[in-house]
């Protein structure tokens, strides 16, 4: 069983299989399952992303009225012609909104790796496949393996709860998993992937865990559009040959420690940061009464 990136990698570099790969032996022998038994579940997962992002794009709107609708906005926006950034880029945002709308709406999505960041694989995967259509289903799902065991080694060295970690846990770590993830369903390398990974996390260190009202809607659902943006980022920088000088794992580490030296007025308490400005707290009031 790897226990860290480097681990995994050397994994895959020494039996030349790819990381997905990896992922899905480790997962047959800690379970006992069947390859066919796990990549049923991991179906179920990608089938249960592909709902949460097409019922999102088709509008949705939260209990509180905090969020929604802000992917139907950015898919005209798409359709207009008028984007700045280019096409993968604005689905990439669309549909992470997309997802993240749909669980502040009480909607089902897939955690990856937590509710609050669920919309950054599936946003950067989907969009990718509406680039390119060709992209098989297994293609897709071996994405989501690769995903899973670069998060695999984040939650047992270091955090994905931003309660623990701040946001950078959550939101970090899911863009960090989905640059990976992109890296090889690109025909990147195993070595590129991770360098993809170490690149998306730095750029998310330090990240604040500030939701408004202590819900996860303000501000996570448009962080999760800059988590997708930044996996994108990251992933062309490591196809392109560009390497993180810090080594994936001491980048976990380092993700640690700042959450261990993070006060808890920004790590999920909805007192510090964003949830405690004059509008923030107005907001809180108006949800819960005055206290």
């Amino acid at each position: 069983m790897f226990n860290s990136i480097n681990q995994l990698v050397e994994r895959a570099l020494s039996e030349g299989i790819p990381l997905s790969e990896v992922m899905m032996l480790q997962e047959m022998e800690a379970t006992g399952q069947s390859r066919l038994d796990i990549y049923s579940t991991m179906k179920t997962n990608l089938d249960t992303m592909e709902g949460a992002v097409a019922e999102g794009i088709e509008g949705v709107h939260s209990t509180t009225g905090l969020t929604g609708m802000d992917a139907v906005k950015m898919q005209k926006y798409i359709d207009s012609g008028k984007g700045l950034s280019g096409e993968l880029n604005l689905l990439a945002i669309a549909n992470a909104v997309s997802t993240n709308e749909v669980n502040a709406a009480m909607g089902k999505i897939c955690a990856t790796p937590t509710a609050g960041s669920a919309g950054v694989v599936p946003g950067v995967l989907f969009a990718m496949v509406k680039k390119d259509p060709s992209i098989t289903e297994e293609q897709k799902i071996r994405f989501l393996f690769t995903s899973g065991a670069f998060g695999f080694v984040v939650a047992n060295n270091a955090s994905i709860s931003g309660a623990a970690g701040g946001c950078q846990a959550e939101v970090g770590s899911a863009s960090a998993m989905a640059a990976a993830a992109l890296v090889e369903l690109a025909g990147g390398t195993p070595e590129m992937s991770a360098h993809a990974f170490a690149i998306a996390m730095k750029n998310m260190l330090g990240l604040v865990c500030d939701p408004v009202a202590g819900l996860v809607e303000v501000p996570c659902v448009k962080r999760n559009a800059a988590g997708a943006t930044n996996a994108l980022t990251a992933a062309d920088m490591a196809l392109a040959g560009i390497e993180s000088r810090i080594p994936a794992d001491e980048v976990i580490e380092a993700m640690y420690k700042i959450g261990l030296t993070m006060p808890s007025a920004l790590r999920e308490t909805g007192r510090g940061g964003l949830a405690g400005t004059p509008t923030g707290a107005r907001l809180k009031a108006e949800l819960f009464g005055a206290k």
